[in-house]
Formats: structure tokens, sequence, C-alpha cells
């Protein structure tokens, strides 16, 4: 099969699709690997490394569509990127489809293979091609809203652990999954006061466990939540329903009374954020005011560390993407359920439940087109 990495193009992106390793991964089995010149430059990657790798470089973007069989990236393909997706071309990347319908329409009309990495489930349960990037942007959410809770970005000017004499700040964190329990640790290590809710009471009690009385773990309800983010200096949104587009926790009425300089981190903005006042921003302009209140909605926090979290993602890939490349789609995913869940969109149908309800699409059994 020929592989091909474009370079990618969202705003102050620069994680690549395959590292150097990773290509060898695959030209070790015979497999063909296109990799668009510079993609990995931004990062320390070089052309010279990738050739190293067994790669063959093409000098633009619309080269790699043209030749290869299956497409593998970072983010979601741009309007741009989607129009030269052809007909029964594998496309294995970060989707997101349930807050886009643009996408998710140009991918229907493309006719592609669209494997989403972050509805892959794992054997031990969870979302494993998801948890690397929850980890990386669970842990930059923290510093995200220490730096903006700083006067000169717009903050109340607040230092999160104070000093002896002055109270330390107070951080929220709605939901203690991946995101929210990396945040968690980084929140801890600040010095401030730290709130977790959650839905999970296995999950609470396992956190105050191992956390004690470093954490305040309470049951996620509306008056909760209400409650703890009116009293907050510091909001981290980490929640995650698969696939399907985040529940709006935080109403704008909250957002209204929260105190003035306050700042809000949307980690969940990929699928459309759990704050009502929330919309996708950029590393270029990362932050907006609604009611006095910092919004920090940047909707691919862990490209700022790139480098990092390329090589974070590159393990939870690779595997499926040697599978995907040696036996091609159909045979990958009736051998492996775990990958047959991160199909939403093939062959002109929606294959994935969450996206098809979300988007008014009839959803189609991906069983049915495995033959």
């Amino acid at each position: 099969m020929i592989v091909g990495v474009p370079k990618e193009i969202k705003n102050n992106e620069y994680r690549v699709g395959l590292t150097p390793p990773s290509v060898r991964e695959l030209t070790a089995r015979g497999h063909q690997v296109l990799v668009q010149k510079n993609a990995g430059a931004e990062i320390g990657l070089s052309d010279e490394q990738y050739v190293a790798a067994g790669a063959i470089l093409a000098d633009t973007a619309k080269e790699v569509f043209a030749r290869a069989n299956m497409i593998v990236k970072v983010k979601e393909p741009q309007p741009g990127e989607c129009a030269m997706l052809g007909e029964g071309q594998i496309l294995y990347t970060y989707l997101h489809l349930a807050p886009d319908p643009e996408q998710t329409a140009a991918l229907v009309a493309s006719g592609a293979v669209c494997i989403a990495y972050e509805t892959i489930t794992g054997a031990g349960g969870g979302l494993p091609l998801l948890a690397p990037m929850s980890e990386v942007a669970g842990r930059m959410s923290i510093q995200a809203g220490a730096a903006h809770l700083e006067k000169s970005k717009g903050g109340m000017g607040l230092l999160l652990g104070g000093v002896p004499g002055v109270a330390a700040g107070h951080i929220v964190i709605i939901g203690a999954g991946v995101v929210g329990t990396n945040a968690m640790q980084m929140a801890i290590g600040t010095g401030a006061r730290v709130t977790v809710l959650d839905k999970n009471i296995e999950r609470l009690r396992h956190l105050d466990l191992v956390y004690g009385n470093r954490i305040s773990a309470q049951f996620s309800n509306t008056h909760a939540i209400e409650e703890a983010v009116l009293a907050a200096d510091l909001v981290i949104g980490g929640v995650l329903v698969p696939g399907a587009a985040a529940p709006k926790l935080v109403t704008r009425e909250m957002i209204s009374r929260m105190k003035p300089g306050a700042v809000v981190v949307d980690v969940a903005i990929d699928q459309g954020g759990c704050f009502a006042t929330s919309h996708p921003t950029t590393h270029a302009d990362p932050t907006f005011v609604v009611d006095g209140v910092i919004h920090y909605c940047v909707a691919n926090m862990p490209g700022a560390v790139a480098r990092t979290s390329t090589f974070a993602l590159n393990n939870a890939t690779i595997g499926h993407a040697v599978a995907l490349a040696s036996k091609g789609w159909k045979q990958a995913l009736r051998d492996d359920p775990h990958l047959k869940n991160g199909l939403n969109v093939c062959q002109g149908k929606v294959t994935y439940a969450a996206v098809a309800q979300a988007l008014g699409y009839e959803y189609t059994n991906p069983d049915s087109l495995l033959g």
C-alpha cells in the first residue's frame, strides 16, 4: 500500500501524522510511504530522517493525496484537503465530526473511508488513541489557565498557589477522565485549592483514596457545578461523550455570575465544548471574553507542544496504521472490533451512531459495508 503523509495546514499545527520511526515500521513491511517535504521540519524531523527511514518525498499535498491509498494525518482535514480525497481512499486521523456538519458533508461527498482516532476503543476499555492527546491537553490546561489569570493577559491578576499570608486560588475541574485527571495532577502541583466533579462515583472514590484531602471530589449535578463554578478562579472543562457533541454543562447564566477576570479552559472544544459560551479559537488568537470571563478554547491545544504530542500520538496510532496498510481496511476492521469503532464515514455513509444522531444522517451499520 502507498501511505501518504501531508503537512498539516491548520493554524499553528506543527504535529505530523507519522514520525520517521513509524515510517520505518511501514516500509519494513513492504509499504511505500510518501511524505510531503518539510512535513515535520518545525519539530526537528528533517526530510533526511524520513528518507533514511525509507520514505519518498513529495513536493505538494496534492501529490500525496493523488498517489496514496491511505492518508495519515493528525487534525481533521481542512476543506481543501477534503476536496482532494478520492472514492475508497482511507483517511486515518482525528475527525471530531459531531459538532462539524461542514466537514462531515465533505467527507460523505468524497466517498472516502474515514477512520477517526478518537472513537477507536481499547481492549481494556477507554479510547487509547485519544488518551495521549488528552493527557497533554489536560496538563496544558492548567498552564494556559494560570497564564491567563495574569493581569497582562486580561485575568484578575491571581497567582494560583498564593503566597504565605495570601489565600491560594481555586481550580474547578469538570470531568475526571483522562483530561481531568491530568489537569488535576498539575493543579495540585500549583498549590491551589482543587475541586473535581464527575458523575462516576467509583472514579470519585478512587481519586479520594489516592489524593485524599488534597482535592475535593464531588458528584456532578447542576447544583454542584453551579456552586463550584461561581466560587472558582479557573474552571477546566474536560467532559467527553465518545464521538458525540459535548454536553453544555456550564450555562451562559452561570458564566455571567462568575468572578470578573476568572478563566475557563474548554478542553472539550473539539467536540463542541462544554461551556455554553464557548467557540473554537486558535493558538494565534486563543482567548475571548464573555461577561468579564476569559475563555481559552483552542481546538488543538497539544499542537503547542507539537514534538512531544507527535511522538506520543504515534505510539498509539502506528499499530492500527500497520494493520490497515497490511490487510486493507475491510479485513483490518473485520479482524479488530476496536478499530471498527473508529469508522465514522465510509463510501458516502455515516457509520458512527453518535455522529448520525447529532447531525441528522441516517446511520449505517459498518458491518453492512465489510462484506
